[in-house]
């Protein structure tokens, strides 16, 4: 039996050659440039996408209204009547062969207004103080203050994730001198 050969796969060759200072500057340049022209162009489809929408509401607010005024036309007629068509308010639907017809109730909610008032009136009431939800939460930030204590006494469950090293490149956009005449 021959011995397998071993496969050598290569590296991907680098798209950009960089080889100088003066190969980096022109590099981060054209970065810039690119950069500014996506934004041109992102900036042309957002006033495209900005008059098609003009358009489209132009067009669809005739039809909104006249579905309003159907609306409007149709719940008058079913709330004058509800009774016959719910059949002595057996049921809070009706069948009207095209589309059916409903009285629905929302859910109840609460409403608070004043948030603080109304907690403190609450924790004077024993009664009330057991609606009065309390959440606890580890402070994140206090941790990172004093991570030499929990490098030392480490709390099973937490730990301390450095943060990472970024290169970050920034093309800088010259501002047009201003023209005095």
């Amino acid at each position: 039996m021959a011995a397998a050969k071993k496969l050598r796969t290569k590296r991907e060759a680098l798209p950009a050659f960089i080889h100088s200072r003066d190969d980096a500057v022109a590099g981060i340049k054209r970065m810039g440039d690119l950069l500014r022209l996506r934004e041109q162009i992102q900036g042309e489809m957002n006033d495209s996408i900005a008059q098609l929408q003009e358009d489209t509401a132009a067009r669809v607010a005739p039809i909104d209204d006249e579905l309003a005024e159907l609306e409007a036309g149709i719940a008058a007629y079913c709330t004058t009547h509800r009774d016959v068509l719910t059949d002595g308010n057996k049921v809070k639907f009706a069948d009207l062969i095209t589309g059916k017809v409903s009285w629905r109730n929302n859910p109840p909610k609460v409403v608070i207004r004043g948030v603080d008032a109304v907690i403190a009136l609450m924790e004077q009431c024993a009664d009330l103080s057991r609606f009065i939800r309390v959440k606890k939460e580890i402070n994140k930030d206090a941790v990172l203050n004093e991570a030499a204590l929990f490098e030392q006494s480490p709390v099973p469950g937490l730990s301390i994730v450095p943060g990472k090293e970024q290169f970050v490149i920034e093309p800088y956009n010259q501002e047009l001198p201003a023209c005095t005449a």
